[in-house]
């Protein structure tokens, strides 16, 4: 058993990947070719949708579309003209909205993002939205899913292939890439992302609201609102994005940086 267990690890770390994610140049290891989860992420995206259904021609409907993307738009350019465009060169970009009183949004692999409308009121401007899918879009473009859902499958698999994950536990499977991207139920699969990807996705998510046209100062006041918004019982959100007096000084720090790559509109 132990032979075996050694194998299985043996041969889950000659199947991961290095790289180094855009701006912040961590290294990191993934195990899933992001190709197959963007191909999983459209069957997913697409059931989602069809169950819960989208809000349509409204003004908030219409704010999510616009927000995302410009957002896209500028990290596209970025990310091409910085010969790093195969982060998202198989992005297939959709913002919807969708009707839930979940102060939550998401964004899966392929550029797929998802607003519900409980965070609006928390949003409350353009600007704040631009916060929100900033730091969902970094989480998809720093692969920070593919480095969850490379770890579920080594803790609670053995280390098998996706493909071989679906085929033997789909049920398992599914339930374990819908928690690494935060959507829906929370099914205790995994922890939520760990303090080095938020933070992560905090500072790329300000570069890329600055790169849109957005003020990432707008960022610490949305953080203050989201915190004051948790009232003890921290909503959805707040549940697998922790935002306390250190995140926020955290983002404070990072301001000048981010301002860099800010021309206003």
């Amino acid at each position: 058993m132990k032979k075996f267990l050694l194998f299985t690890i043996v041969c889950f770390s000659m199947l991961t990947t290095c790289s180094k994610v855009p701006i912040t140049n961590r290294n990191q290891f993934t195990a899933v070719p992001e190709s197959q989860l963007i191909a999983m992420s459209l069957q997913e995206y697409q059931s989602f949708v069809d169950s819960t259904g989208t809000v349509q021609n409204t003004t908030d409907a219409a704010l999510v579309k616009r927000v995302g993307s410009k957002l896209a738009s500028a990290v596209e350019q970025f990310l091409n003209e910085n010969k790093m465009g195969d982060r998202v060169k198989e992005f297939k970009w959709e913002y919807n909205l969708v009707q839930s009183n979940e102060v939550n949004a998401w964004c899966m692999p392929g550029g797929k993002i998802v607003v519900y409308t409980g965070i609006l009121p928390v949003t409350q401007t353009e600007q704040g939205l631009a916060v929100v899918l900033g730091h969902e879009i970094a989480h998809a473009v720093a692969r920070h899913g593919n480095e969850r859902m490379s770890q579920g499958l080594a803790a609670q698999l053995g280390g098998v292939a996706l493909d071989l994950a679906l085929s033997q536990k789909p049920a398992q499977t599914r339930n374990l890439f819908m928690t690494a991207y935060g959507i829906g139920a929370n099914y205790g699969v995994l922890l939520p992302y760990s303090r080095l990807q938020e933070s992560e996705a905090d500072k790329l998510g300000l570069i890329f609201m600055a790169m849109a046209g957005y003020n990432p100062n707008e960022a610490v006041t949305f953080w203050q609102r989201m915190a004051a918004q948790s009232q003890g019982a921290p909503p959805e959100f707040l549940s697998t994005h922790p935002s306390d007096a250190r995140r926020i000084k955290d983002i404070q720090n990072y301001m000048p940086k981010a301002m860099k790559y800010y021309k206003g509109q």
